[in-house]
């Protein structure tokens, strides 16, 4: 709606609005004042937005093969209603789009002729950009140059660059005209992904400091491009903890940079998060309108940038509120979607189900993290066995995988090892080893008296980060302070002597110093596989058939005891 309309719409236009916003819990007096009626023409531009999708179609567990209430097929219907009031809604997404379930790891490791499946349903979907994440490298270049080249829509980022140059390495922004008003969406994207990829994946770009792009690039919006309205879509998050004001201590210095950008660039009307798979339904910092829909397609953004314009002036925003729309397991998904999707379905369907091995008890996750577990230990002996290694490191990434009594299928090992992570072999010393004990050991908070492990567990330190160590013998005791919690540290039936060198088996994200594992960047690398952990586990599963039901035992946390 263009055109000056009547005033009882300007009035129910604005009733919308002060609704809507308490509707999330914004008080009415946070809106500017309503505009005199004079000769203002009023607009909106409504924008709707996912993030952290992770290949996520299909509204299905894949490690489970029950339903879920996540992916683009429930998105759909979502959005779907939401043009029926906006059919001029601009659907836009933060990034992290082709890596994440068995449906996009079978296409792109296996089957990678036909289209990307998520660029074919974001397609249908009439996605307008994509900000490109760090998981999007994960394939490498070539795949990631292939979905790009298969979407309908730019992706974009506009803080990567081609090395030593100021050519951008993707599209920086796209300029859309939305009911009459020039609508910049600005991509960005985490400037830390050298430290969790393999240099082949991001080989000839860089990636620059975001707050100094954004100032550049919103500065070219709002001038050279004379857009009314500027929305940043980012694949990066908050960086502190609103309640504290302290970074997380397992994000990196130069992760995420929400905060940062909001309060150095007012000039932008709204930042769409990703990257630390939160939910944010309605945030704002020095005017500027911030929001995150979780992951996985779980939640929608829903934005309304409401404009006026005087005869003869520029459109100007009076008026904006956001809020997230759950998908829920009464959400329909859309037969369209699935019908695009099926073929991608059924052959990681396939490929899931194929058995390879058998287990003569059944084993389960669900206390990993605090005693050692048979069902964690064949991701250490896998590690141990194709690295050659002395010792080995892995993290229980989730509690809710299991291996059934009788026949194993390659789902029970992806559901042990949902990440594509590789194996890297390098020289470490025991010191380092210590070291990177003692800041896995950080996962638990300082010990107080009556409480048990699984208690003391710091829930601002993703799970993902608490790494277990096979090859060696210790105890992590949480009597003592962080930092020095590791002891009866022993190798090979003796005390670890620090200078000894041992050949340590981790992943590819550790060796960049990915969880804050700093101490192994640089080590000599000594052996690298090209093929995912996930993949070795299959294969030792098939060599060996029958999985060791007893753990290792060589590990335990100590509270106050002996």
């Amino acid at each position: 709606m263009t055109s000056s309309p009547p005033r009882r719409w300007r009035a129910a236009l604005i009733s919308l609005a002060l609704v809507s916003v308490g509707l999330v819990g914004r008080a009415a007096s946070a809106l500017p004042a309503a505009p005199a009626d004079g000769d203002f023409e009023y607009t909106r531009v409504t924008v709707a937005a996912t993030t952290d999708l992770h290949g996520h179609i299909y509204p299905i567990d894949y490690f489970t093969n029950r339903p879920e209430a996540s992916g683009l097929a429930k998105v759909a219907t979502v959005v779907q209603t939401l043009r029926l009031g906006a059919p001029n809604l601009l659907l836009l997404d933060s990034g992290d789009t082709l890596q994440g379930t068995p449906l996009e790891y079978y296409h792109n490791r296996i089957d990678n002729g036909p289209l990307d499946p998520m660029m074919l349903v974001m397609n249908a979907l009439h996605y307008d950009a994509m900000a490109v994440g760090n998981h999007d490298y994960n394939y490498g270049l070539q795949v990631q140059t292939k979905a790009r080249h298969e979407a309908n829509f730019p992706w974009l980022s506009a803080n990567t660059y081609k090395v030593g140059t100021d050519e951008t390495a993707f599209q920086p922004y796209l300029i859309k005209v939305v009911n009459g008003v020039r609508v910049g969406v600005l991509g960005m994207t985490t400037p830390e992904i050298p430290s969790w990829e393999s240099p082949p994946n991001y080989a000839g770009l860089e990636f620059r400091d975001p707050v100094a792009e954004a100032k550049k690039w919103v500065a070219v919006l709002r001038g050279k491009e004379r857009a009314d309205v500027v929305i940043l879509a980012m694949h990066m998050g908050l960086e502190r903890d609103l309640a504290t004001g302290e970074r997380p201590p397992s994000q990196l210095a130069h992760e995420n940079y929400g905060l940062a950008i909001a309060e150095a660039v007012p000039a932008i009307d709204l930042i769409l998060l990703g990257h630390t798979h939160r939910e944010l339904p309605s945030l704002t910092v020095n005017g500027v309108l911030l929001a995150q829909a979780d992951l996985w397609g779980e939640r929608v953004v829903h934005a309304n940038l409401y404009l006026r314009r005087p005869p003869g002036g520029h459109w100007q925003v009076w008026a904006k509120q956001v809020n997230t729309i759950p998908v829920t397991k009464d959400t329909a998904a859309d037969p369209e979607v699935l019908r695009l999707a099926a073929s991608y379905h059924q052959a990681a369907q396939a490929w899931l189900d194929r058995p390879i091995g058998e287990s003569a008890a059944p084993l389960n996750a669900e206390d990993a993290r605090t005693r050692s577990t048979a069902i964690i230990d064949l991701v250490l002996r896998t590690q141990l066995e194709a690295g050659h290694a002395d010792v080995a490191m892995a993290a229980p990434f989730n509690l809710a995988a299991k291996i059934p009594q009788g026949p194993v299928s390659v789902r029970d090992i992806y559901g042990i090892y949902p990440y594509d992570n590789t194996l890297i072999v390098i020289a470490a010393t025991g010191q380092q080893l210590k070291e990177a004990l003692e800041h896995s050991a950080l996962y638990f908070r300082p010990y107080q008296a009556g409480k048990t492990a699984a208690d003391l567990m710091d829930e601002r330190i993703p799970p993902y980060n608490f790494d277990i160590a096979a090859g060696v013998n210790y105890v992590i005791d949480l009597t003592r302070p962080p930092g020095d919690r590791i002891r009866d540290l022993t190798f090979q039936g003796a005390p670890l002597d620090p200078a000894r060198q041992i050949r340590l088996a981790i992943n590819n994200y550790r060796i960049t110093g990915g969880g804050g594992y700093t101490m192994f960047k640089g080590a000599p690398v000594l052996s690298r596989s090209s093929d995912e952990i996930r993949n070795l586990m299959i294969s030792w599963v098939e060599s060996h058939h029958q999985i060791p039901n007893e753990p290792m035992n060589n590990w335990r946390i100590a509270l106050g005891t002996p």
